[in-house]
């Protein structure tokens, strides 16, 4: 990788401080809420697009009609402010009428994983208190294979792209969509939303781990109005420009960056109900998309792709998203162009984030100066499980280039909701995430859960989640740096590195799930060489697992929890293991080398 040359610190502030500056414009107690930037951009932005989807165009002017449409209907079907209501829809124009009409009459939304049922759908219903929830035809199954909290009751709203059957329409107590189309379509009496503060909860977002259930996290009206600002602010965004949102509306990487940006500043928004690697540049190129927002997986399957003639010819320019190696980054800008990319830390729920805004290749963002950032970085002992504490009983900071857990402090100013840490429905949850008595006594702050490391010129690296990395042989091992070394070997569609347990051995060893491409067939002395190549033999994977594509989350991983479970024991994994064996310089069919090994003996 070419050295780069690195940006001075105060020209990096400087764009965070403009960053900065956007976050302050909202305050908790101010009657300025979501409802009211939808209204707002309708009349600024009027004519101009604001959703795509196939050959539907919706102006803003228009969008808001049915959003309003929505709002009337279901206020006369008893939905009031406060109310908490559940949202189950692909990406599609409906879930933005049925969202933000919802959240004109200060309703909190659950956004619902559209992959799930059985128990965790049950969840998400109980942990959130829904007692309605507006289905779209699509996801009906998933609510019929579910048993669902008493009392629940379930509006339809129709899908013409994918109908479902008769039966499981009729569990429906009504048709939302067509009451919304009988409704009216002028902008709800602010009253319906009295005493609606942006501070009030406006969302509930289920954070998109890999890993045990998960959690509810609030997010609250000035939270979503503060992202859209900051991020156009970041980036630069303007009327003219079009978002490219493939990834789930229900995450908060769509619905919170996409989405609030977009209302921000009047730019568009083109909806895929899903990612398309076959359908990628096209979609952008017919309609001029400039701005797309990523996972670093979706990179990397756009690279598996033969390369073309016209690989260059898009009018993308700006990228914005988390989890892009620098391997895969260079890859992209060397075959698709320049780009701005904008590549972040932080969660749904976080009170602290970075984000890159000098285009580092590989970097999550920088610290110029810590006075300026209530983000630190301190130490973590993995083998403990625990923060070491000086002798005053405090925690430690890291050092340049040492690995430490991210936090934020949590700034707890009446009305000022910058650093302020939301939580989850969950009281529980919430206090699980609170580090307490951090550098001084009384003081509070967030606790990631993610170790990243930052070098001598302020730039953070993300390098792992503290329940992935493990420790085998005595050594540590990233499971992200695993898998960014062996992402892009010959046919791998994803790979998912996780730690198992051994009987007799300390520690874990590393296991790697791989989804190959369609026809490709695995070559495990490949996968060898390329492992013992790029890894230390502590690192590379011990066994590996061939795994179907059916399990994958709506962020395109693996599910490591159950991955991690079921281990390498034959007896309840179907899919082909393989272990290695330097020996024999190959990867081996797991029942291949225990029998080889008892001949052995």
């Amino acid at each position: 990788m070419k050295t780069a040359t690195i940006v001075p610190r105060e020209v990096t502030q400087a764009k965070l401080d403009h960053r900065a500056r956007a976050g302050q414009r909202h305050r908790a107690s101010q009657t300025y809420t979501m409802a009211e930037r939808i209204e707002e951009s309708a009349l600024r932005f009027a004519e101009r697009p604001c959703i795509l989807y196939g050959e539907e165009h919706h102006d803003y002017a228009e969008t808001n009609r049915r959003i309003n449409q929505v709002a009337h209907a279901a206020h006369e079907l008893g939905v009031r402010c406060g109310d908490v209501v559940a949202l189950c829809m692909e990406n599609r124009p409906a879930f933005v009428f049925g969202w933000l009409g919802l959240a004109k009459l200060g309703a909190t939304v659950v956004f619902l994983n559209t992959n799930v049922s059985g128990k965790p759908l049950a969840h998400a219903l109980q942990a959130t208190g829904a007692t309605l929830a507006v289905v779209g035809e699509e996801c009906l199954g998933l609510f019929a294979a579910t048993e669902l909290p008493a009392g629940m009751r379930c509006w339809l709203w129709p899908d013409a792209e994918r109908p479902a059957a008769a039966e499981l329409r009729e569990r429906c107590a009504l048709n939302l969509e067509q009451a919304a189309s009988e409704a009216a379509s002028s902008n709800p009496p602010a009253e319906w939303r009295a005493n609606l503060v942006a501070g009030d909860p406006a969302l509930y977002i289920f954070t998109s781990g890999t890993t045990g259930l998960p959690k509810a996290a609030v997010i609250s009206h000035a939270r979503w109005l503060i992202t859209g600002d900051v991020m156009e602010a970041t980036m630069g965004v303007q009327a003219q420009d079009r978002f490219y949102c493939f990834l789930p509306l229900y995450h908060g990487a769509a619905s919170l960056s996409a989405g609030s940006t977009a209302l921000a500043s009047g730019a568009s928004v083109l909806l895929r109900r899903k990612f398309s690697r076959s359908e990628f540049w096209s979609d952008v190129r017919r309609h001029q998309v400039t701005i797309c927002q990523y996972v670093g997986e979706i990179c990397r399957f756009l690279l598996t792709v033969p390369p073309q003639q016209d690989d260059r010819d898009h009018p993308l320019r700006k990228m914005v998203g988390a989890g892009l190696a620098p391997e895969v980054w260079e890859q992209w800008v060397r075959r698709f162009g320049d780009f701005e990319i904008y590549e972040g830390w932080g969660s749904t729920e976080s009170n602290t984030n970075t984000i890159n805004v000098d285009n580092r290749v590989g970097s999550c963002g920088r610290v110029p100066f810590w006075e300026k950032t209530n983000l630190r970085l301190v130490r973590y002992d993995i083998d403990s499980d625990s923060h070491p504490r000086d002798e005053n009983g405090f925690m430690q900071l890291c050092e340049v280039g040492e690995v430490g857990e991210g936090i934020g402090m949590i700034i707890d100013i009446p009305d000022v909701v910058g650093g302020r840490f939301e939580g989850y429905t969950s009281a529980e949850a919430t206090e699980k995430k609170i580090l307490r008595n951090v550098f001084r006594q009384g003081d509070a702050w967030w606790s990631s859960g993610d170790l990243l490391r930052i070098d001598a010129d302020g730039y953070c690296w993300f390098v792992d989640r503290i329940g992935d990395t493990f420790r085998w042989n005595s050594e540590n091992v990233s499971t992200t740096e695993v898998a960014d070394a062996l992402g892009d070997f010959q046919g791998l569609e994803a790979i998912t590195v996780y730690g198992v347990k051994v009987p007799g051995a300390e520690g874990r060893a590393g296991m790697a799930a791989l989804v190959l491409q369609p026809g490709a067939v695995f070559d495990p002395a490949a996968f060898w060489a390329l492992a013992l190549e790029r890894l230390p033999r502590y690192a590379a994977p011990l066994f590996l697992r061939l795994a179907p594509t059916t399990d994958m989350t709506g962020n395109y991983k693996l599910r490591k929890v159950d991955l991690q479970r079921e281990g390498y024991d034959a007896s309840v994994v179907s899919d082909p293991l393989y272990v290695r064996d330097d020996k024999a310089r190959t990867y081996l069919p797991l029942a291949e080398a225990a029998l080889a090994q008892r001949a052995r003996a």
